[in-house]
Formats: structure tokens, C-alpha cells, sequence
């Protein structure tokens, strides 16, 4: 018993260290502006001004829209063909099956500012600078989906797809028939967090976007901030802060069953 207590006041410290820096800032999003440096963490008052500047000072909304096409294209993109490698490199026989596959793992050891710059050569040779596709085809396919699906089609019974091959099904047929209703936590998995990847990034927008009405919801944000548009207004900063957030939160409380589910059921195996 005495342990049960001590894991949960631990889990309450826990929660409270966590959640309390998104609970001040909004809190301090809806106070006014002279209260927030005292850190008051219930105003006296609630007033949405803040919220109002950041829609009259920036195309927030246009913003937001861009976000969701470009971070949708791009989970859409992941979970189709990061699959469809999943899939061969779990149950097609091959010579260097392995070796992609370690190779796909040594890619994640590498820091992303590495490909930086050939990848923005590639988009101009291209001449996608300033468009959505430059945003979302470099990262329609990510090592972490494939080798995710992979592992979790690794954990379905080979006789399933056996089954399915002797009904006549080929590989995009099983793959999409019959792998994908039976990896829903996988899928969900993969989809928060390329989502989530796609949503939060800003320093390649900020490197191949500069037409507004093109940018994404954390490029405007971040510019916002920094460019002096908000007037040195904390509290318009953080109204624009949470309306970043709050659509990742409302994403991950929705399927975090999903997620939880996989993330215990997909651990790395040969």
C-alpha cells in the first residue's frame, strides 16, 4: 500500500511539473497584458484580446489551413509508402533485405541539418521554391514510418497473409486489405507523430517559403514573434502559441489509445 502511495504522489508531481507550463500559458494568453510578468496563474479577468490581435495582425487562419494541407499530404504520404516498404522489407525475400534495413536505421542517427542544403539545391533545380510541394515531397517517406511498420507487420501471423495469397490476393491487395485493418495502432502511431513532425517544423518552410500567403502556421508564428509585428506583447505571443498547440493536443488526447496500444506491441525485433 505504502508503495502505491509513493508511485502515485510520484505520478502527481509528475503530471503537475508537465502540464503546468501549458496551463499558464494559457491562462496568461487570456489575462491582461500587465498581469502575466507576475506569473498569475488565475487572472483576474478573461479577455480574448489577445487572441483578437493575433487575428487582425496576421493571415493566422490562412496560416492554419496551410499547416493542415501540407502536414495531411505529408501523413498521407508516410503511411502509404512508408507501409508499402514496411511491407516488402518484413515479408518479401530478398537479397539486402537486411541491409536496407540497417541502413535505414543508421539514417536516424544522422541530424537532419545534414540534407539541409543539398535538399534545398534539389528544390530549386526543381524550382519548387515557394510552393506546397516543397513542403511536402521531401518528406512524403520517413525511415522512423517504415521501419515502425515494419516491426508491427513482423508481429501478424504469416499464415494471415498465406491465407490471402491463396484467395488470389497479390502484395497491395494484402497489404491494404489485410495488413491495414489489422494495424490500427500502428498506423495512428505513425500518423500522430509524422503529423505532429510536420505541424511543429519551421526552419525548412522558413528556408523555402517567403510569400505569406503560402507559409505555414509556425513559420507565421515564429516570425510573428521575432519580427516585431507583436509589438513586444507577451501576451500576443502566447495566444499564438496556443493556437499552434492546441491542435496537436486535441490530435494526441483523441487517439492516444491507439498510440499507447502500439508503442507496447511494436518493439524492435528481427
Amino acid at each position: 500500500m505504502a508503495r502505491k502511495v509513493i508511485l502515485y504522489l510520484v505520478l502527481l508531481v509528475g503530471i503537475v511539473v508537465f502540464t503546468y507550463p501549458f496551463f499558464w500559458m494559457l491562462m496568461a494568453s487570456l489575462a491582461p497584458e500587465k498581469e502575466i510578468e507576475s506569473l498569475v496563474l488565475i487572472p483576474s479577468q478573461v479577455s480574448l484580446n489577445s487572441y483578437r490581435q493575433v487575428v487582425e495582425k496576421i493571415p493566422i487562419f490562412r496560416a492554419f489551413c496551410n499547416s493542415l494541407l501540407v502536414s495531411g499530404a505529408v501523413t498521407a504520404g508516410v503511411l502509404v509508402f512508408g507501409s508499402m516498404v514496411g511491407y516488402a522489407l518484413s515479408r518479401l525475400r530478398f537479397r539486402g533485405r537486411n541491409l536496407i534495413f540497417y541502413i535505414l536505421l543508421f539514417t536516424m542517427t544522422l541530424p537532419f541539418q545534414i540534407t539541409l542544403i543539398p535538399q534545398y539545391i534539389l528544390m530549386v533545380k526543381l524550382g519548387w521554391v515557394d510552393t506546397y510541394l516543397a513542403l511536402i515531397a521531401p518528406y512524403m517517406m520517413n525511415a522512423f514510418g517504415i521501419i515502425m511498420f515494419r516491426q508491427f507487420f513482423l508481429s501478424i501471423p504469416q499464415d494471415l497473409i498465406d491465407a490471402a495469397r491463396i484467395d488470389g490476393c497479390g502484395d497491395l491487395q494484402i497489404l491494404f486489405r489485410i495488413l491495414w485493418p489489422n494495424s490500427i495502432p500502428a498506423l495512428v502511431t505513425v500518423g500522430i507523430i509524422t503529423f505532429m513532425n510536420s505541424w511543429n517544423e519551421v526552419l525548412w518552410p522558413l528556408i523555402v517559403i517567403r510569400v505569406e500567403k503560402l507559409m505555414t502556421m509556425p513559420q507565421l508564428i515564429a516570425l510573428f514573434a521575432v519580427g516585431g509585428r507583436a509589438e513586444a506583447q507577451l501576451g500576443v505571443k502566447l495566444a499564438a502559441a496556443t493556437m499552434l498547440a492546441l491542435p496537436i493536443v486535441l490530435a494526441y488526447l483523441f487517439f492516444q489509445r491507439y498510440f499507447i496500444e502500439s508503442m507496447a506491441t511494436s518493439g524492435l525485433k528481427e
